[in-house]
Protein backbone atom coordinates (compact mmCIF):
# COMPACT_ATOMS: atom_id res chain seq x y z
CA UNK A 1 0.00 0.00 0.00
CA UNK A 2 1.34 3.39 -0.89
CA UNK A 3 0.57 6.50 0.91
CA UNK A 4 0.67 10.22 -0.94
CA UNK A 5 2.58 12.65 1.18
CA UNK A 6 1.39 15.93 1.80
CA UNK A 7 3.18 18.19 -0.36
CA UNK A 8 4.29 21.42 1.74
CA UNK A 9 5.45 24.71 0.79
CA UNK A 10 8.02 27.39 1.76
CA UNK A 11 7.34 31.28 1.81
CA UNK A 12 9.76 33.20 1.95
CA UNK A 13 9.57 37.20 2.62
CA UNK A 14 12.95 39.16 2.72
CA UNK A 15 13.64 42.78 4.34
CA UNK A 16 11.30 44.83 5.56
CA UNK A 17 8.01 43.00 4.74
CA UNK A 18 7.53 42.91 8.37
CA UNK A 19 6.23 46.37 7.93
CA UNK A 20 3.98 45.72 5.82
CA UNK A 21 0.44 47.69 6.72
CA UNK A 22 2.31 50.14 8.01
CA UNK A 23 4.93 51.07 5.15
CA UNK A 24 4.27 52.99 2.33
CA UNK A 25 0.64 51.54 2.06
CA UNK A 26 0.12 53.21 -1.29
CA UNK A 27 2.96 51.27 -2.73
CA UNK A 28 2.29 48.16 -0.51
CA UNK A 29 -1.05 47.92 0.42
CA UNK A 30 -3.09 47.66 3.93
CA UNK A 31 -2.61 44.28 4.07
CA UNK A 32 0.24 42.85 6.66
CA UNK A 33 2.08 40.19 6.79
CA UNK A 34 0.05 37.98 8.88
CA UNK A 35 -2.34 38.69 6.15
CA UNK A 36 0.00 37.50 3.13
CA UNK A 37 0.84 34.62 5.17
CA UNK A 38 -3.04 33.48 6.09
CA UNK A 39 -3.40 34.45 2.06
CA UNK A 40 -0.94 31.52 1.00
CA UNK A 41 -2.16 28.77 3.48
CA UNK A 42 -5.54 29.51 2.63
CA UNK A 43 -4.67 28.51 -1.06
CA UNK A 44 -2.12 25.58 -0.31
CA UNK A 45 -4.48 24.06 2.02
CA UNK A 46 -7.32 24.22 -0.41
CA UNK A 47 -4.97 21.93 -2.65
CA UNK A 48 -4.29 19.91 0.11
CA UNK A 49 -0.89 21.40 1.15
CA UNK A 50 1.11 22.25 3.92
CA UNK A 51 3.05 25.62 4.43
CA UNK A 52 6.02 27.44 6.37
CA UNK A 53 6.25 30.77 6.33
CA UNK A 54 9.59 32.34 7.44
CA UNK A 55 10.17 36.40 7.01
CA UNK A 56 13.49 37.66 7.98
CA UNK A 57 15.33 41.16 7.34
CA UNK A 58 18.83 39.09 6.72
CA UNK A 59 19.86 37.36 3.66
CA UNK A 60 21.92 34.89 5.37
CA UNK A 61 18.81 33.36 7.05
CA UNK A 62 16.66 33.47 3.89
CA UNK A 63 19.88 31.53 2.44
CA UNK A 64 20.00 29.18 4.91
CA UNK A 65 16.15 28.37 4.57
CA UNK A 66 16.50 27.49 1.33
CA UNK A 67 19.12 25.17 1.91
CA UNK A 68 17.03 23.42 4.21
CA UNK A 69 14.30 22.99 2.14
CA UNK A 70 15.14 20.15 -0.08
CA UNK A 71 13.40 16.85 1.79
CA UNK A 72 11.50 19.31 3.49
CA UNK A 73 9.46 21.69 0.96
CA UNK A 74 8.28 21.02 -2.60
CA UNK A 75 8.51 23.85 -3.81
CA UNK A 76 9.32 27.80 -2.78
CA UNK A 77 7.65 30.97 -3.10
CA UNK A 78 9.57 34.23 -1.96
CA UNK A 79 9.21 37.48 -1.89
CA UNK A 80 13.00 38.41 -1.98
CA UNK A 81 11.68 42.57 -1.60
CA UNK A 82 15.05 44.61 -1.93
CA UNK A 83 17.14 41.28 -2.20
CA UNK A 84 15.76 41.11 -5.78
CA UNK A 85 17.91 43.61 -7.22
CA UNK A 86 21.21 42.85 -4.78
CA UNK A 87 21.76 39.15 -4.44
CA UNK A 88 23.31 37.00 -6.00
CA UNK A 89 23.68 34.47 -3.31
CA UNK A 90 19.82 34.04 -3.00
CA UNK A 91 19.94 33.42 -6.44
CA UNK A 92 22.51 30.80 -6.32
CA UNK A 93 21.15 29.82 -3.28
CA UNK A 94 17.73 28.37 -5.34
CA UNK A 95 20.07 27.09 -8.02
CA UNK A 96 21.83 25.00 -5.60
CA UNK A 97 18.97 23.09 -4.12
CA UNK A 98 16.59 22.85 -7.63
CA UNK A 99 13.57 22.99 -5.97
CA UNK A 100 10.66 25.16 -8.10
CA UNK A 101 10.56 29.11 -7.18
CA UNK A 102 7.56 31.88 -7.65
CA UNK A 103 9.11 35.07 -7.32
CA UNK A 104 6.38 37.30 -5.78
CA UNK A 105 6.22 41.10 -5.40
CA UNK A 106 3.30 43.17 -3.87
CA UNK A 107 3.90 46.20 -6.09
CA UNK A 108 5.01 46.26 -9.74
CA UNK A 109 8.45 46.71 -10.02
CA UNK A 110 7.96 47.84 -13.87
CA UNK A 111 6.20 50.84 -12.92
CA UNK A 112 8.77 52.17 -10.31
CA UNK A 113 12.37 52.97 -9.49
CA UNK A 114 14.63 52.19 -12.59
CA UNK A 115 16.72 49.85 -9.92
CA UNK A 116 13.72 48.27 -9.26
CA UNK A 117 13.46 46.93 -12.81
CA UNK A 118 16.12 44.20 -12.91
CA UNK A 119 15.84 40.91 -10.68
CA UNK A 120 18.76 38.14 -9.86
CA UNK A 121 16.00 35.99 -8.61
CA UNK A 122 13.80 35.96 -11.94
CA UNK A 123 16.22 34.60 -14.10
CA UNK A 124 16.16 30.84 -11.89
CA UNK A 125 12.13 31.00 -11.08
CA UNK A 126 9.55 28.95 -12.94
CA UNK A 127 7.07 32.39 -12.74
CA UNK A 128 7.43 35.95 -11.30
CA UNK A 129 4.77 37.85 -10.24
CA UNK A 130 4.17 41.29 -9.33
CA UNK A 131 2.13 43.58 -9.06
CA UNK A 132 -1.11 41.62 -7.85
CA UNK A 133 -1.03 42.56 -3.97
CA UNK A 134 -1.63 40.05 -1.68
CA UNK A 135 -3.23 37.98 -4.51
CA UNK A 136 -0.01 37.17 -5.70
CA UNK A 137 0.49 34.65 -4.14
CA UNK A 138 -2.37 33.15 -4.18
CA UNK A 139 -1.82 32.62 -7.87
CA UNK A 140 1.92 31.21 -6.82
CA UNK A 141 0.47 28.66 -4.70
CA UNK A 142 -1.61 27.96 -7.86
CA UNK A 143 0.72 27.94 -10.13
CA UNK A 144 2.72 25.54 -8.20
CA UNK A 145 0.10 23.14 -7.41
CA UNK A 146 -1.21 23.06 -11.22
CA UNK A 147 2.34 22.83 -11.74
CA UNK A 148 3.85 20.05 -9.71
CA UNK A 149 0.24 17.76 -10.26
CA UNK A 150 1.16 17.75 -14.38
CA UNK A 151 4.79 17.02 -13.37
CA UNK A 152 3.70 14.57 -11.65
CA UNK A 153 0.80 13.12 -14.14
CA UNK A 154 -1.85 13.64 -11.93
Amino acid sequence: MTTERTRNLLVLNGPNLNLLGTREPAVYGTGTLDDVEAAALAAAQAHGWTVDCIQSNHEGDLIDAIHGAPGLADAIIINPAAYSHTSVALRDAFSGVGLPVVEVHLSNIHKREEFRHHSYISAVAEVVICGAGIAGYRMAVDFLAESLDAKAGQ
